[in-house]
């Protein structure tokens, strides 16, 4: 994944608020009339009809205004299909799983390798989806050939350990490559009952918490260059959601509570300090990549929500929170009668916009509508 951080999203990092007590419970006024199955409905039919393109994959911008290829992306796209499919058991849904399997590789070169392992890690994460809902054997030999060659990102000559970021710069260890792989290793551990992805799993978790986790807080930082141990203190909604997707497994896993203590932690400053605070819905992190950050933190954020054990007045301020950005998406991110959704969820795009931020808003309405099923 190529990130451009813009100054605007460094500085949301910083911003503080009120909102960091158990006692604010985010008492907004959440009623909508939509049922959420229509809101993803429209979302994710909308993701299809205006991004998909018949060499299998997703445009980068609808309506054919960016026929471009992006890899990571095509992954949440087609997750947003999967979750689609899940939710209505409609084959039209299901029609694209081959067809995207078969361009992605195409539009990839011709192989599902990437130098970014984060963007193989992606991949291997919906690929492993397609296999639980198919059993289909590609599907799993080719998460299984991707995490042969994300293992070897792991390296200990700089920082002690963790996942490079990219294949050219061993020295980088990333939240973005260390988060996602662990959810990988839990969900083959999951699968397979092979201890030695849980090891990895728990390795690769721990040593994120080690150099690029505040347990004070429970900010997650970026990246930490291991040729000069500079940490950058960014924290990106993206990361916060994958690191609480790793705690999420391990606790399903091993019901060890430090697993969902570190998931509350995590939950409670993304939604306090990864906020807009004009309006207490989560940031706008910019167009491209920054597009889908937010889309991926609620879709470990459901999942979260989805344990038994959460503090009761934490879930009714995490629930919420969740409803009431919802609410903002649907009414003022919603370009009326189009259902395109840009960068921010209190703006309506102006006649385009990018795959990833229509992710982003299709992950949210089908989320809710998980989380309420």
């Amino acid at each position: 994944m190529k990130k451009i951080l813009i100054l605007s999203i460094i500085s949301c990092a910083l911003w503080m608020n009120s909102c960091g007590k158990i006692e604010d419970e985010y008492q907004f006024d959440n009623e909508i009339n939509t049922p959420y199955a229509e809101m993803a409905d429209k979302a994710t039919n909308t993701l299809i009809s205006g991004f998909w393109n018949d060499e299998g994959y997703f445009n980068y911008g609808n309506d054919g205004s960016n026929r471009g290829f992006q890899y990571w992306p095509n992954a949440h796209a087609m997750d947003v299909v999967i979750d689609a499919f899940e939710r209505t058991n409609d084959s039209k849904y299901s029609v694209y799983f081959d067809k995207w399997f078969d361009g992605v590789k195409a539009k990839n070169g011709g192989s599902y390798y990437n130098i970014y392992y984060d963007d193989m890690q992606w991949n291997s994460l919906t690929m492993l989806r397609l296999y639980e809902i198919t059993k289909e054997q590609k599907y799993l030999d080719a998460v299984l050939l991707l995490w042969n060659d994300i293992i070897k990102g792991w390296n200990t000559e700089f920082a002690g350990g963790g996942l490079a970021w990219k294949k050219d710069m061993l020295y980088s260890k990333n939240a973005c490559s260390n988060g996602p792989a662990s959810v990988l290793a839990a969900r083959l551990y999951k699968l397979t009952k092979d201890e030695s992805y849980l090891d990895w799993a728990i390795r690769i978790y721990e040593w994120q918490k080690d150099y690029l986790f505040d347990r004070s807080t429970g900010a997650v930082y970026d990246n930490i260059n291991g040729q000069t141990d500079v940490l950058n203190k960014v924290a990106l909604t993206y990361n916060q959601g994958t690191f609480l997707g790793t705690a999420v497994e391990l606790y399903t896993i091993t019901k060890d509570p430090l697993y969902l203590n570190d998931g509350q932690k995590i939950a409670n400053y993304t939604i306090t300090k990864c906020i807009d605070p004009a309006n207490n819905i989560l940031r706008n992190e910019g167009s491209g990549d920054g597009g889908l950050f937010k889309g991926i933190f609620i879709r470990y954020f459901v999942q979260y929500l989805k344990l038994e054990g959460i503090q009761d007045g934490y879930r009714t301020k995490f629930e919420n929170f969740l409803k009431h950005n919802v609410k903002t998406a649907w009414q003022l991110g919603n370009l009326e009668g189009v259902y395109l959704f840009g960068p921010s969820w209190a703006q309506s795009p102006v006649g385009t916009t990018e795959l990833t931020s229509q992710c982003s808003a299709a992950m949210l309405f089908e989320g809710i509508t998980l989380l309420n099923k």
